[in-house]
């Protein structure tokens, strides 16, 4: 695979590593349909990202511009490019990224205590009536003692429940929920989601 697109400067965080960009592509060609298909919560990750990355489709009644997602597949493409940059973001993609030690509430409590590539903590299950506990379960990451190094050492865990949160909630992410230099929105790319697809392919 040559990266182009793909490998776009995130904000000051530099370029993403060819090896993640593998390990993500890889995943990304296995990941069940269901994790990137419409859902019903009213504000999701594709939500935010839609009129950055979605097909423009012209103009809606009040003549404000609309986007259409055309495919399962540029969709599932789509999420890739989020995350990464929200790796990026968070992390300059280092899977192993520990705690914020500048957070004093991270660091009093072990359940927000942020972990891996895309910083996500322990209480990130509870969002949506405990949506992820069934998958964390599922997966024996049930306790914080177990979360935190699964999303260090375990990289397809760690973007499958990276991409699964995504659809719940966004209310854990600050790159999602700022809108400025430092979120992901800027650094989003149409071409890089082209790229994908055809990594896809």
């Amino acid at each position: 695979m040559t990266f182009k697109a793909t490998r776009a400067r995130v904000h000051n965080r530099g370029y993403p590593p060819e090896s993640f960009l593998e390990e993500l592509i890889e995943w990304g060609r296995k990941a069940p349909d269901e994790i990137f298909a419409s859902n019903a919560v009213p504000v999701d990750i594709y939500t935010v990202i839609k009129s950055s990355l979605a097909t423009p489709h012209g103009h809606d009644g009040a003549g404000t511009p609309s986007f259409t997602w055309d495919t399962i597949l540029q969709r599932r493409a789509a999420m890739m490019e989020a995350m990464r940059v929200h790796a990026g973001m968070e992390s300059s993609w280092n899977w192993n990224e520990g705690v914020d030690t500048t957070n004093r509430t991270s660091m009093a409590n072990i359940t927000g205590q942020e972990t891996g590539v895309f910083q996500i903590s322990f209480d990130s299950l509870w969002l949506g009536n405990n949506a992820m506990l069934p998958f964390a379960k599922a997966h024996n990451i049930d306790t914080p003692e177990k979360f935190i190094p699964a999303m260090k050492h375990d990289h397809k865990l760690a973007l499958e429940f990276y991409a699964r949160l995504a659809r719940v909630s966004i209310r854990w992410a600050g790159p999602l929920l700022r809108h400025g230099t430092d979120s992901v929105y800027p650094w989003l790319s149409r071409a890089a989601v082209a790229e994908f697809m055809e990594f896809l392919k």
